[in-house]
């Protein structure tokens, strides 16, 4: 059920087709100059690992939407992906609307169930319904793990949730070189021909879902979700970007840390007198590793970062293209990370990530004996902890945790026609519920209070269009509540 007015007809039936007027009813429209909307959500992503957080690691077309708009270091997310993703998608809490904890983790209980409720509508659903198109590409993470099969249900697969289209994948990982594909509502055969990665498959189908829409309207807005598998395990890119990194992470993971933390106050991201956070609990010092785990640890931060990279260069590609045709400086891209960096690679790093999940940890002999071919399709790496405790830099702990290298992450807002400001730096207190409301607020259209005859809850979160013009102004945001496994917090 729409919860579009009908009008009733207009047109005139007379005695002959002379007597007689048809009439259709106009499409709904968004509001004058509404923007286009794209998501970028990055995956395991810590507050440390964009160059315009402090990293080393190349990512200039992500540093370009910074310098061109706004970077934010007080922003929060739930520490865990379908948590962060639903409440990205609903702007309500993670427990309010079913998704406390990942799908495959649901456990039938209030605020658990892995369903996001009908009276929690997501933006997409608005948005179309205030006369956007609606893409999602990536990953999607938001269906219960029983309804993801060809069987159905449909409902709560991105065709159900308020996206004309959807191309991507519906679980929380897959493999980059051979990945489990849906499109819309039917599973495709993983792709087979040399080269091929995900990635760029990803900016492939972004770029085409928008073309399609711009052949028939070439001014009717359109929201996109684009979600990278990057960085997420398994950390895979081609050889060349990978060997690009060549012993740049030689010096470990202390003195990375030490690197990441003087770069961050040289631009501003933390306060001058930022101290770092205590080691985490379980990491060896640097210096007391062997030669052969300083050279495999080394490797597997040398793919993680060609990964990052090689995710970057292909976002290029799509700007360009919002660049080349027109579209970007009325388009309000929001680039996010749904939680920090990830411990699930161990204390050794991992050639198969889902042996973390099964209480499995491998041994160094194991990993050294791959070593040559990490980051390609044999392997469904992931990099020891000690690399994720420098990619949260300068915070403490992971993902999966309530502290601040689980829930702080990178936010960056670029919108040419509204933010005038480049390059500036947000240091309000904000959550991941408040993106929704800012959303809403910038294109000019009310939360509905029934959507598709249903009754709404009210949204949870805070605009932060405030701090486009007002770069001191006090947070608006009074409180926000973390819970991840039973560890929670309030602030």
């Amino acid at each position: 059920m729409s919860n579009r007015k009908i009008d009733p007809w207009q047109g005139v039936i007379g005695r002959t087709y002379k007597e007689s007027r048809p009439w259709w009813p106009k499409p709904t429209q968004a509001p004058e100059g509404s923007p286009n909307v794209v998501f970028v959500i990055l995956d395991d992503v810590g507050f440390a690992q964009l160059g315009c957080y402090g990293s080393r690691i190349e990512t200039p077309h992500m540093d370009r939407l910074a310098a061109g708009g706004l970077r934010y270091n007080n922003f929060h997310t739930t520490a865990l992906c379908s948590p962060t993703r639903a409440c990205l998608l609903t702007g309500r809490n993670h427990h309010s609307v079913g998704t406390g904890i990942i799908t495959e983790l649901s456990t039938g209980y209030p605020g658990y169930n892995g369903r996001i409720p009908k009276n929690a509508g997501t933006l997409a659903q608005i948005l179309r319904e205030n006369g956007y198109g609606t893409f999602a590409v990536g990953k999607w993470h938001n269906t219960p793990e029983e309804e993801t099969s060809a069987a159905g249900p449909y409902d709560r697969w991105p065709l159900g949730m308020g996206f004309d289209r959807f191309y991507g994948f519906l679980g929380g990982d897959t493999s980059q070189w051979n990945p489990d594909l849906v499109y819309d509502n039917h599973r495709l055969p993983s792709p087979d021909r040399p080269g091929y990665h995900l990635t760029e498959d990803i900016i492939d189908k972004s770029i085409a879902f928008v073309q399609d829409l711009r052949q028939v309207d070439p001014d009717k807005p359109f929201f996109l979700w684009m979600a990278f598998g990057a960085a997420h395990a398994p950390h895979h890119a081609p050889k060349e970007f990978i060997d690009k990194y060549k012993g740049k992470f030689d010096h470990g993971w202390d003195a990375e840390r030490e690197e990441v933390l003087a770069r961050q106050k040289e631009l501003g991201i933390v306060p001058p007198d930022t101290d770092l956070a205590p080691r985490n609990p379980g990491i060896t010092p640097w210096a007391e590793l062997s030669d052969d785990q300083k050279r495999l640890y080394a490797r597997m931060q040398e793919v993680f970062a060609g990964f990052m990279d090689h995710t970057d260069h292909h976002l290029g590609r799509f700007l360009d293209f919002l660049g080349e045709s027109g579209q970007i400086e009325n388009t309000l891209i929001v680039l996010i990370s749904d939680n920090g960096a990830s411990q699930e690679g161990y204390w050794h790093g991992s050639l198969n990530e889902n042996r973390f999940f099964n209480a499995m940890p491998e041994s160094l002999e194991e990993n050294l004996a791959m070593i040559e071919e990490l980051g390609g399709p044999k392997c469904f790496n992931h990099y020891p902890r000690g690399w994720a405790m420098a990619g949260n830099t300068p915070l403490k702990r992971y993902k999966q945790n309530t502290h601040g290298g689980g829930i702080r992450d990178p936010l960056i807002i670029h919108w040419p026609r509204r933010i005038r400001e480049k390059g500036g730096i947000r240091t309000q207190y904000h959550h991941v519920v408040d993106i929704v409301p800012t959303v809403l607020e910038a294109i000019g259209i009310e939360p509905p209070e029934d959507l598709n005859g249903i009754t709404q809850k009210p949204m949870e979160g805070v605009s932060l269009a405030y701090t486009f013009e007002i770069p001191d102004a006090p947070t608006r945001k009074e409180v926000q509540h973390y819970e991840m496994f039973g560890h929670r917090g309030i602030w």
